[in-house]
Parts: structure tokens; sequence; C-alpha cells
């Protein structure tokens, strides 16, 4: 699987093109399926936000809104009641996976209770773009303060990277580099501190930052 790891998704031309590159043909071209599940797990989020999400409203025109060739929904707390039967040829058909923000603990859940973290592997030429949760969990950890679902047994993740990601820089009062810092400081692996300008992508195990705002590494 080729990553796009964002913050604030597809939000200017350089990431744009490394979308388009990792595709292989334009958004235009391809059929994408959106994972809103990390929602779910998140105090702030709730129906208002899936349904804009889903509908493509104007405040996800970095992401559900690119202008895909079809737009379908895959939320995987659904899939385990269906059989794999059904809900994996939709995966294998799809150009790329758009899964959203919310809480990373609570998406690591079911993506693992519903089989498509087992699916992934097999998934080589399948884009996964992030945003936000939806990219923190395909690190190994997210860090205790970023852990919203109550549920959650600690902040581990699918650990697919071997990195983690401070996302929103400079977005929230909480998200500063300063904060960033102390995160990363208790994190235990190497990290990258990252805002709506930036994506990260990995490809067959090569890490490329693409940025047109801010962005810091740490090392572990």
């Amino acid at each position: 699987m080729k990553l796009l790891l964002t913050s604030g998704g597809v939000t200017n031309p350089s990431i744009r093109s490394a979308l388009e590159k990792l595709l292989g043909k334009p958004i235009g071209e391809c059929d994408a399926l959106i994972v809103p599940t990390a929602q779910w797990g998140h105090p702030m989020c709730g129906p208002t936000s899936v349904r804009g999400l889903v509908a493509a409203d104007p405040d996800f025109r970095h992401f559900s809104g690119l202008g895909w060739a079809s737009l379908g929904v895959l939320e995987l707390t659904a899939l385990p009641t269906i059989g794999a039967e059904r809900w994996v040829p939709w995966v294998q058909e799809a150009d790329v996976l758009l899964v959203d923000g919310g809480d990373a603990t609570y998406l690591c859940h079911w993506m693992r209770e519903s089989g498509l973290a087992d699916l992934l592997p097999s998934l080589p030429d399948t884009v996964w773009v992030g945003v936000s949760a939806g990219s923190m969990v395909m690190t190994p950890r997210i860090g205790t303060s970023f852990v919203e679902w109550p549920s959650a047994p600690d902040d581990r993740t699918l650990g697919v990277v071997d990195f983690a990601i401070f996302p929103h820089l400079d977005a929230f009062p909480t998200n500063t580099l300063a904060h960033a810092q102390r995160w990363a400081a208790d994190i235990g692996v190497p990290a990258y501190a990252i805002d709506e300008q930036t994506a990260i992508v990995v490809v067959d195990g090569t890490t490329e930052v693409v940025s047109e705002g801010q962005w810091t590494r740490f090392e572990e």
C-alpha cells in the first residue's frame, strides 16, 4: 500500500502532485472509498461532521471533495456483520482509501476487528490518504494526549510505519512546537510534527516529506 499521511488533506499543489503520482492517473479518473470510522471515537465529531465528509461539503474540499470519479463509504464498524465476501471486493476495486480523522485508537480497533488491517499487505497499488487520526493510525503510538476514546487500552496503533505523527502543528493552542517537543520526548520512536500544508509519503519503505508549510522531525 502507498501512503499519503496528512494533517489536513490535499491542501496545496505539492501534495496534490504527490497524490496523483501515487495514483498514477488524475484524481478525476480514480474511484475512492471514504472511511469515516475514526470520527465516532472522538467527542468533537458526530453526525454533522460525518455527513459533511460523505457529502463532500466545501469544508472537505481538500479530501472527499477533490473531484473523484466515484465516492463510496466504507464504514468499518459494519464490516464484521456483512461478511468479507461482500466488502473485500469493494476495497480491492478502489484506487484510494480516504481515511478521516477522529480518534486513532478507535480507528485502529475497528481496522483490526473488521479485518481491514489484515487486508492491507495484499493491496500494493492502493493509495491510503489519511487525515489526522487517519494518518496517525499507521504509526506505532500516538501519545496519550491524543487518546480521546475512553475504551482505548493504551495509545498503541498499527505500526505500519516506524515513526509517529504530531498533526495540526500551530493550528490549535495545544499544538505548538513546544507541545510537540514534549510529546516527542515520550513517544519512543522517531517522529514528525506537521502542519496543514504538509504530507508524508511512504512507498516501499521510503519516506519523503512534501510541504509548502512547516514541519519538524524529532529523532528517537
